[in-house]
C-alpha cells in the first residue's frame, strides 16, 4: 500500500483568472466527467429528496457546476476560496473564504476530490463540522498504484499544471475506511458505503443513524 503524501498543488497557487489556471480547471472538468463523479453525486442527492431540502453544501465548489446543478433539489451553498463565478444561477448562496472559518448547515454536505488536500489534523477539525449534516456525499481519488498508472495515462492530453496535479492528488487519496476515520465518523452513529471506480475514484456515502 502507498503511503498518504500531502503536497502542495500548483492550481491552489495560481490566480483564478491566470490562462494556466483557466485550462487546468477545463482539463479538471474533462477528468471530472470521465471519471463520472459528479454524476454519481447527483443520484446520491436526488434519492435522498427530504434531506436536500434541509439544505446541500458543497466544500470546494469551483467552477460552481455542480452546486448549480443540484439547486433544483433544494436550497445550495457553495464554499470556496475563488471568487463566485460567473454563469452559476441566482439560487446558489456563494461563500468565498477558507471552509474552516464559513458557518454552514444543511441536510446534504457534498465534496468532489477536495478532501484530499488535507492532513489528518485538518480532516479531523472538519469532520467535526461535517458531523453536524444528515448525510455525506464525497468523492476522492483512490490511493493506488493503478490510479497513479492512469494518471500517467493522461499526461499527453493535459497540461503542465495539471499533469503535476494529478499525481499529487493521488498520492494523497485515500483507501476504502481511511475516510471515516480521519473525520472521525462514529460506526455507532453513521451508516458509511464505500465503492472504488476502475476509474480511479472513492465514493463514500455516510448517512446517520
Amino acid at each position: 500500500m502507498m503511503e498518504r503524501v500531502v503536497e502542495p498543488e500548483i492550481l491552489d497557487g495560481l490566480p483564478p483568472d491566470d490562462p494556466v489556471a483557466v485550462r487546468s480547471r477545463r482539463d479538471l472538468a474533462r477528468i471530472n466527467f470521465l471519471m463520472g463523479n459528479e454524476r454519481w453525486i447527483r443520484r446520491q442527492v436526488r434519492a435522498l429528496s427530504g434531506a436536500a431540502a434541509k439544505g446541500i453544501v458543497e466544500w470546494g465548489a469551483g467552477s460552481g457546476n455542480l452546486i448549480s446543478s443540484l439547486s433544483g433539489q433544494g436550497p445550495t451553498t457553495g464554499v470556496d476560496l475563488v471568487p463566485r463565478p460567473s454563469g452559476i444561477g441566482d439560487a446558489v448562496d456563494w461563500k468565498r473564504g477558507d471552509v474552516f472559518e464559513q458557518e454552514v448547515s444543511g441536510g446534504i454536505l457534498v465534496a468532489n476530490l477536495f478532501l484530499h488536500h488535507f492532513e489528518a489534523d485538518s480532516l479531523a477539525r472538519l469532520g467535526v463540522v461535517a458531523r453536524e449534516f444528515e448525510h455525506l456525499v464525497l468523492v476522492e481519488p483512490l490511493r493506488t498504484r493503478l490510479s497513479l498508472a492512469l494518471g500517467y495515462g493522461l499526461q499527453p492530453l493535459v497540461n503542465r499544471v495539471t499533469r503535476h496535479d494529478t499525481l499529487v492528488s493521488i498520492r494523497a487519496g485515500f483507501i476504502p475506511g481511511e475516510l471515516p476515520e480521519l473525520l472521525g465518523l462514529d460506526p455507532g452513529d453513521w451508516k458509511v458505503s464505500e465503492r472504488c471506480s476502475w476509474r480511479g475514484g472513492l465514493r463514500m456515502l455516510a448517512s446517520r443513524h
